[in-house]
């Protein structure tokens, strides 16, 4: 449904206020819809048309459920795609329009500046619906209940990707690129004078002989070395039927499109929010709204105990860095200060505290983010700390409010999105046609039985018997599914440093 005549006039003014301030953004186009209408498409992953599935009906219920129920509303919907695509929920006051459609603004500059999401594609939309059309077309084909069953496959080991390959792509390797050998490790890209400085022949040498002893190691193993991207390995290896593996190639694609979001998702919504307020409080609040304004707002940043929120979180070191650069709270030169006063007061009033959030917004993930702008003093002013289950009381108590236990415990949360790293590292393990997947440890044991649940998905695929290496208590253990039953065994191989990460034994 089109905007009303006032809501058109309030979007070309945000709209206008929106660029006028520095944000860069899609043509967006805004549509309004009624609370089933918002539920169904926020259950479709934000898209008006996706192939049907279970899951989507299930997703579905429980919006209705907390709309109904008065536990949950979503204000907006948008979509990363060239133009934009937002939704507005037709109950929403004019306020709440107008504060929405800022918010999208600032999605939309974000989706289209950071690097992150530069090689998803742009007319996904379209895309969406094109699979939707295939699937179907596979179900009527091979019956609905044998293509929801491969989906429910599909969906389960939808996260094995390698969100970074994406800015990797594979290149032939040329004739003057090959050494004596075969052999030559990949350069980075340099003018001629600054290529030794940027490839320096000792490190080149140091990587030629990685790549000659690892291909001596493998002796035409399957894979040469250990493959993150499983969804891509089992589409070329894994015997598939065609439908079957037109289908997976379409849930790794709809993966690597959402990949960006679920890595940046404290920077994008920390943006839009803090684009939002600046718009409304400073452009486009008129006097009578000020209060709905600062209740609403403040609803979107509030803190629940034990629960991060990202829009808080992202809105407040965005504001961080901007308060820091403005006032030149960061270098050498004040690093080095140990004088508590003058650092408190520190203010060389520089003035590139803009400047340096678009900087921000346009290099960062949420990883990078955290890394390099978290600082003691953000922790300590917004009382951040760690916490921990006491078995004893019964309850979860702060475990520690040190900087550097509460930064590591936000990154280990957002690296790979929080989910375990898992490789794949012989197709053909013990020269028996099984599949065999490492587990890369970083400290935490695997969850025996979501393990067990993916072992059972890529068994789909794959058809034979396949094994997980991990370690469990500090010792290499390999789990097994046959296609009947689960099975563990101790390994006698060594462990692997570079899989495993370094270990005590």
């Amino acid at each position: 449904m089109s905007l009303p005549a006032e809501l058109v006039r309030i979007r070309e003014h945000v709209e206008a206020v929106a660029r006028s301030v520095g944000l860069d953004f899609f043509d967006t186009v805004f549509e309004m819809v009624d609370y089933e209408l918002m539920n169904e498409i926020a259950s479709f992953g934000g898209f008006p048309s996706r192939y049907p599935h279970w899951r989507y009906g299930m997703e579905y219920e429980q919006m209705s459920k907390g709309y109904r129920y008065g536990l949950q509303k979503i204000y907006e919907l948008v979509i990363n795609n060239d133009p934009c695509y937002a939704y507005l929920l037709d109950v929403n006051n004019t306020l709440d329009q107008k504060m929405v459609m800022a918010h999208v603004y600032g999605h939309s500059d974000f989706f289209k500046n950071n690097y992150w999401f530069s090689k998803t594609n742009r007319r996904m939309l379209d895309e969406m619906a094109n699979h939707s059309t295939r699937v179907q077309r596979y179900s009527d084909q091979n019956g609905q209940d044998e293509v929801e069953a491969f989906l429910d496959a599909c969906h389960s080991i939808e996260d094995l990707i390698d969100p970074h390959s994406a800015f990797f792509p594979n290149r032939a390797i040329t004739a003057d690129e090959t050494t004596a050998d075969g052999i030559e490790p990949p350069r980075l890209a340099a003018k001629d004078y600054m290529d030794p400085f940027i490839n320096p022949e000792e490190f080149l040498a140091s990587q030629r002989e990685r790549l000659k002893k690892e291909k001596e190691q493998s002796n035409g193993r399957i894979p040469a070395e250990p493959v993150r991207d499983i969804l891509l390995f089992l589409i070329q290896y894994a015997p598939l039927r065609d439908w079957e593996q037109d289908i997976l190639s379409m849930i790794r694609e709809e993966s690597y499109y959402f990949a960006p979001q679920g890595q940046t998702k404290i920077m994008n919504e920390g943006w839009a929010t803090f684009w939002h307020s600046k718009i409304m409080t400073e452009y486009c609040l008129e006097d009578s709204e000020l209060i709905d304004y600062a209740d609403h707002h403040s609803g979107t940043v509030a803190t629940q105990p034990g629960r991060l929120n990202p829009y808080k979180m992202g809105l407040d070191l965005f504001r961080d860095i901007e308060y820091r650069w403005n006032r030149g709270r960061f270098g050498q030169e004040y690093e080095a200060c140990d004088n508590l006063t003058e650092k408190r007061e520190w203010n060389r009033d520089l003035g590139l505290g803009l400047e340096k959030i678009f900087e921000v917004r346009k290099i960062h993930n949420d990883v990078t983010f955290i890394d390099t702008f978290l600082t003691e003093e953000f922790c300590r002013e917004h009382k951040l700390f760690v916490f921990a289950f006491d078995e004893k009381k019964g309850q979860h108590e702060i475990q520690s409010r040190d900087f550097e236990a509460v930064k590591k415990q936000l990154l280990f949360s957002l690296t790979n999105m929080g989910r375990p790293f898992i490789f794949v590292e012989d197709a053909n393990f013990d020269n028996r046609g099984e599949l065999l997947l490492a587990h890369r440890h970083e400290g935490l044991d695997l969850h025996a039985g979501h393990a067990g649940a993916t072992l059972r998905s890529v068994h789909r695929f794959w058809r034979r018997p396949v094994r997980l290496r991990t370690l469990r208590d500090g010792k290499c253990v390999i789990l097994t599914f046959d296609g009947k039953d689960m099975s563990e065994e101790s390994c006698d191989r060594p462990v692997q440093e570079e899989m495993f990460g370094k270990t005590d034994e």
